[in-house]
């Protein structure tokens, strides 16, 4: 009896996987062979990424994850409410500045469904074939991680609008004159977005997540605990004030404390037997530029540049970025919500304006704009 021929669904999906060799001579998939290299950066990244979170201080259960207690909850009764229908969890974006923990609360999420974990990144995604290499391969109610989701390009946005919905996608095989649309199919999965820019997001994206998360900086207590349970990890003998100097200098961020955990224990190591005391956390954060606040030298920077260049402002963005030879976006995704929320400086619709805490921190005079220097216009 002859073998069911395949369906054109099946050979799409086939050839969307096809390894180096077979698809350098697939010219009616692919155009040229940038789309094949952008396959394989989006395949490899996932691989990446998963081989990271195995090797990492990341938390692997939702017992372990440390703060963000209502977005947990939530999400700890939609992913119980989903397994035990035996259904697929909603689509989530988790949106907030960066280093705040969504890539480990996304793995999180999938270990506690018991479902495969993938994960890329907007900017890999270049092209519709890329991203339909890999939902092609999701198993059923399996989680798909997408982190900077606000830099798809608009022509893979719109292939996810339907994948979303419907788990379905239109891929378009050939060129020119014979070029057909094919329909694949897709198993139930959850999508999860991470952004740290939720504006950027276009709204018929946004309003496809079924639930939506903000992502809170951490109180000094919180981070203790995060960096005490990181130093187990690490093997490194730290005591309570030890862990809570780093907390408290670390921006509210459980990236940057886990950073300068590992920074403090190399001065220890070297300069005081290797125990991390708050006396040594301190002297080693000082020789590292961060003082008690967590402000570090860019921090300073930019604040001075506010107070002592433009008398407290109002001062725009891009005229703070040519100041400080700083990216905008650098200044207002990473320096900005720190300053903003210890109460350093506020946005206004003139520009940025230093409060006056702000000034009494950096022991200057509030209302006194500096006098033009006179050599600056010889």
């Amino acid at each position: 009896m002859p073998k069911h021929p395949k369906t054109e669904e099946r050979v799409v999906v086939e050839r969307l996987t096809l390894t180096d060799a077979e698809s350098a001579d697939d010219d009616q998939l692919w155009n040229d062979d940038d789309r094949q290299i952008g396959l394989r950066g989006a395949l490899d990244s996932t691989q990446l990424a998963e081989d990271g979170f195995q090797n990492s201080l990341r938390p692997t259960r939702m017992d372990d994850y440390v703060g963000q207690r209502k977005v947990c909850e939530n999400l700890q009764i939609a992913v119980s409410a989903a397994k035990r229908r035996g259904d697929t969890l909603d689509h989530i974006l988790l949106y907030g500045p960066p280093g705040l923990g969504k890539t480990s609360l996304a793995a999180v999420i999938a270990r506690e469904l018991g479902v495969e974990f993938r994960a890329t990144s907007g900017p890999v995604l270049e092209r519709p074939g890329d991203l339909a290499a890999i939902v092609s391969g999701l198993s059923t109610n399996d989680v798909l991680f997408i982190d900077e989701i606000h830099r798809l390009p608009r022509v893979v946005e719109e292939i996810l609008y339907p994948a979303m919905e419907d788990y379905q996608i239109d891929i378009v095989v050939g060129q020119g004159a014979g070029a057909r649309s094919v329909k694949l199919s897709l198993k139930p999965f959850t999508l999860i977005g991470a952004t740290t820019r939720t504006g950027l997001l276009t709204a018929p994206l946004r309003d496809r997540f079924g639930i939506t998360e903000r992502m809170e900086f951490y109180n000094d207590d919180e981070l203790r605990e995060i960096v005490m349970r990181s130093a187990g990890i690490l093997n490194v003998v730290i005591d309570e004030d030890g862990a809570l100097e780093i907390a408290r200098r670390s921006r509210g961020t459980p990236r940057i404390a886990n950073r300068l955990l590992k920074r403090t224990r190399d001065f220890a190591q070297e300069r005081a037997g290797s125990k991390v005391t708050r006396e040594v956390a301190g002297a080693a954060l000082d020789r590292l530029e961060i003082d008690s606040l967590g402000l570090d030298k860019m921090d300073r920077a930019l604040m001075l540049v506010i107070i002592d260049k433009f008398g407290g402002g109002p001062v725009g963005l891009d005229t703070l970025g040519a100041a400080l030879n700083e990216e905008k976006e650098t200044i207002e995704d990473v320096y900005e919500p720190f300053l903003i929320q210890r109460g350093f400086l506020r946005r206004t619709p003139r520009g940025r304006e230093a409060t006056a805490h702000a000034f009494e921190y950096f022991e200057r005079a509030p209302g006194k704009r500096p006098e033009l220097q006179e050599e600056l216009f010889k």
